[in-house]
């Protein structure tokens, strides 16, 4: 059964944006609303010339965003039609408000201006006029229509603040993907540059009186326990296909642990975009890179004392070390995503966007 005349039809919805239900649905419920508050004010009285004009545009503005909403352009990303769709919920508001009586203005204003400390910084001029014009109103004052004038231009930028803030997300999201692609490519590149060379660059050793351990085969014999010989060929030798798919695969279950625990910092967000699973996404390769780093840098003999692991499974127990190190260097994109997230949602979470006490006198 259809959803109605200019309803989207819910049956047509891309599978890709379930995750996304919540978030469509409450911003279709609103335009809903707003259609209907616009629908009684053009029914209520003949509006003039003008006031027509607004009312015509504002219906077609929820037009578009209904249209959006359908999601039937399949070469663009789910959370970008809720941004596009917002946009227009956003411009048939404004547009209401200027269509709406001083008295039903002044009656909407502590919503407002909650809206408008929520995205614009406190030195902003708009947020300050606002600021006092709601204090004039709390003391009598009648609202003047240059005050909504000035009420609607700083709501006006305060939505597009918000817009931005999530096209923030957005970009960082997408950034982060990006790296993760990249580090996986060279991830596999390097297990399969392994895989076919083994003795190129081995990741063996060869501690004294032992042999030559590798992180899947071993040679405890006699001639490669000896301190002579070429060590190269030994290594080459010994070195097995599987060392490097096994260290690498190692360094991502350890990278993936990492993640886990590192996720109980990140907050959740209302944001259509998934930060916290492109930050885990990042870790796993970013794993698997350290533990082949870490292993060629002691092999390397960087390490002094650490340089002759005497087993495999001595190597797998620093393979799995340096693959949750990745968390020293994967950190930093943690602390970067927090302040991404918290720029979102208001001056409570910024410390540019301090808040100001409702008595207090603007300036």
């Amino acid at each position: 059964m259809p959803d109605g005349p200019g309803l989207p039809d819910r049956r047509r919805a891309d599978p890709c944006e379930k995750g996304l239900w919540e978030l469509r649905e409450g911003l279709a419920s609103r335009i809903s609303e707003l259609e209907a508050l616009l629908r009684s004010k053009t029914a209520r009285a003949q509006l003039p010339a003008e006031a027509q004009a607004l009312a015509a545009q504002a219906f077609e503005e929820l037009a578009e965003a209904r249209t959006t909403l359908r999601h039937d352009h399949r070469r663009r990303l789910p959370a970008a039609h809720l941004a596009v769709a917002q946009t227009r919920f956003d411009m048939a508001h404004n547009l209401m408000l200027r269509l709406s009586s001083l008295d039903e203005v002044t009656a909407m204003m502590p919503g407002l201006v909650a809206y408008v400390r929520e995205h614009l910084p406190i030195n902003d001029e708009r947020r300050v006029q606002v600021e006092e014009i709601a204090l004039a109103l709390r003391s009598g004052t009648p609202l003047q229509e240059v005050q909504r004038q000035v009420v609607v231009d700083a709501v006006a930028v305060a939505r597009q603040s918000h817009i931005r803030e999530n096209l923030r997300v957005r970009s960082f999201t997408h950034v982060v993907y990006g790296m993760a692609i990249v580090l996986s490519v060279v991830v596999a590149l390097v297990a399969a540059f392994g895989a076919l060379a083994p003795g190129t660059v081995p990741l063996c050793f060869h501690p004294e009186k032992i042999g030559i351990v590798c992180p899947t085969a071993s040679d405890m014999s006699p001639r490669s326990a000896e301190p002579g010989g070429d060590i190269d060929e030994l290594y080459a030798a010994v070195a097995s296909p599987w060392d490097y798919p096994v260290v690498a695969f190692t360094g991502i279950v350890a990278a993936t642990v990492a993640a886990t625990t590192s996720l109980r910092r990140i907050r959740g967000t209302s944001t259509p975009y998934n930060v916290p699973v492109a930050l885990a996404l990042l870790k796993l390769p970013t794993g698997a890179l350290t533990a082949v780093l870490g292993l060629l840098l002691m092999r390397g003999e960087f390490v002094p004392g650490l340089q002759a692991l005497d087993s495999s499974a001595q190597i797998i127990a620093w393979a799995v070390i340096f693959g949750y190190a990745q968390q020293l260097f994967t950190k930093l994109v943690d602390n970067q995503a927090q302040t991404v997230l918290n720029s979102v949602g208001g001056p409570h979470n910024v410390q540019g966007k301090p808040t100001r006490e409702p008595h207090a006198p603007a300036g």
